[in-house]
């Protein structure tokens, strides 16, 4: 994996709201915190709370109505539209409820996808692979199939797959890319409670070799309590939880 530390992520006085009919629904009303690098945080609050509209803030896939948003050194609100996706693809990694694999693509397909996407599916990889050393796509991705242990089932349709089986594939294929900053969105929603504890236990481990900064909204405060920091949002504000 890499050796740099993940992104710090500030926001600063940030207002969000969306039409809803003749209505104006304000989502969030001068929210403002400073996430240290490679600090791995929950998000709590009730559902319709704004937990979503910060990860696509922090993403980048939508911009607040005021304040800034600010990944490393990095102004979203500075970024065109173009640049922001570019951003996205190459310092950000998903996870989410909804395990979004293409069931056309197998697997090992599905984890080399973004390295195409992104023009780093061909040759040596500038990054590091999980020994230290220059590493090609398809090794890349092998070794996190290997790491998430589900190097045997990289020929398979995700169909074949149960729904734990199928979230681990999506955490593998959210770092193929070796992503900065990590978006996990109640990543254990759709799993029972001891399937879910076995995808956490996955993704602590590759987030902390990676060094990578991770934020995940959840309804679980089990979940919450194994990351370094809870933030709750709460009337479109966030606070230490």
């Amino acid at each position: 994996m890499r050796d740099r530390e993940g992104p710090s992520i500030d926001l600063i006085d940030v207002h969000k709201s969306y039409e809803e009919g003749e209505r104006t629904h304000e989502v969030l009303t001068g929210a403002s915190v400073t996430i240290p690098a490679g600090q791995r945080v929950a998000i709590l609050g009730p559902s319709g709370s704004g937990k979503s509209t910060l990860l696509n803030l922090m993403s980048g896939i939508d911009l607040p109505d005021s304040g800034t948003v600010r990944i490393g050194d990095t102004d979203l609100g500075r970024l065109s539209e173009r640049d922001r996706t570019l951003f996205r693809r190459d310092h950000i990694g998903f996870v989410f409820q909804f395990f979004n694999l293409l069931p056309t693509l197998t697997v090992l397909e599905n984890l080399l996808l973004p390295l195409e996407l992104s023009g780093r599916a061909n040759g040596v990889r500038a990054g590091r692979g999980v020994d230290g050393s220059g590493v090609g796509a398809e090794e890349q991705a092998r070794a996190l199939l290997d790491a998430v242990e589900l190097g045997a089932r990289a020929d398979a349709f995700p169909d074949r797959l149960s729904g734990g089986e199928q979230q681990r594939v999506a955490i593998a294929r959210s770092l193929v890319h070796e992503p900065d900053l990590l978006l996990a969105d109640e990543p254990t929603g759709n799993l029972d409670e001891d399937t879910g504890d076995r995808v956490i236990e996955v993704l602590e481990s590759l987030v902390a070799a990676g060094r990578t900064t991770l934020v995940v909204v959840t309804h679980s405060r089990e979940l919450a309590g194994r990351m370094d920091r809870i933030l709750e949002l709460d009337h479109g504000r966030l606070r230490d939880g």
